[in-house]
């Protein structure tokens, strides 16, 4: 069986730095640049698409300071021991059994890690997204999914991270950029590192360079280009915004812009 990705919604607070404006939820409608992917009407589970065996336990290898290396994003990035490199090749080969290639198993694992983080089991969630990425580590979603895990956990540069890694292996998928790009605000806002809103603005740029029509990316440019003081470039991506779909808006923005400088357009008092 083909398993397709459960899509499932998640928010990022964005500007919460703004004195007057009320936090805005940006949420991510699709994952894999996919936005009509819907999940398959007969799910598999854990228990009877693998055995048992094919998921390892969630809490049992440990690192020098005694966690789990389960939890730890990428497994944590360090040399595995004996115990390990037997406990993968096992699920590895178990997986082999179960699925019809490795891709499908990857999916399959990300879609578990997708649906654990909806429940708010991050940890679980974590070590489904490390055996997807073990069985492809060209699967953006598993990238994606830790790196949701690790801004839920309030680690945002291990988030934008991961979102970054995630990009490398699907560098046109513009939501994946899109979500890259809020938590580069984000982290200026709170770092003011001008690397990240560079790096924002370029993000946002290949967006609409690609979906000229992406309304969200215009409003997060406007944003960006308020947080560079250049208000006259912030006023025309609002009002490019505004033009491509009013809901994206976010009023309270919109008032802190104004307090900067009033609109050129007349639109807003």
């Amino acid at each position: 069986m083909s398993v397709r990705i459960n899509l499932m919604q998640w928010s990022l607070v964005v500007f919460p730095l703004f004195a007057v404006a009320q936090p805005r939820q940006l949420i991510t409608s699709a994952r894999s640049g996919d936005s009509v992917r819907q999940a398959s009407s007969v799910r598999p589970t854990e228990q009877n698409k693998s055995t048992n065996e094919a998921t390892p336990a969630d809490a049992t290898d440990t690192d020098a300071a005694g966690g789990s290396v389960n939890i730890l994003p990428l497994f944590g990035e360090r040399p595995k021991t004996a115990a390990q490199i037997d406990e993968e090749i096992h699920f590895l080969n178990d997986c082999d059994r179960n699925f019809s290639n490795r891709s499908e198993a990857s999916a399959f694992f990300a879609d578990r890690g997708w649906d654990y983080v909806a429940d708010g089991q991050l940890d679980t969630a974590t070590h489904r997204f490390n055996l997807s990425w073990l069985l492809n580590d060209h699967n953006a979603d598993a990238y994606w999914g830790l790196g949701v895990v690790s801004y839920q956990k309030n680690n945002i540069p291990e988030a934008i991270r991961l979102l970054k890694k995630g990009l490398n292996v699907a560098d046109t998928n513009v939501v994946l950029m899109d979500d890259l790009a809020a938590l580069q605000i984000k982290n200026f806002q709170q770092k003011k590192d001008p690397i990240d809103l560079n790096e924002s603005e370029s993000l946002l740029l290949k967006i609409i360079a690609l979906n000229p029509k992406s309304a969200t990316s215009y409003q997060k440019l406007s944003v960006v280009n308020y947080l560079k003081a250049d208000y006259e470039k912030s006023w025309e991506y609002f009002h490019q915004a505004r033009g491509l779909d009013l809901t994206v808006l976010d009023l309270g923005f919109l008032n802190e812009l104004l307090a900067k400088q009033p609109d050129p357009k007349g639109v807003f008092k």
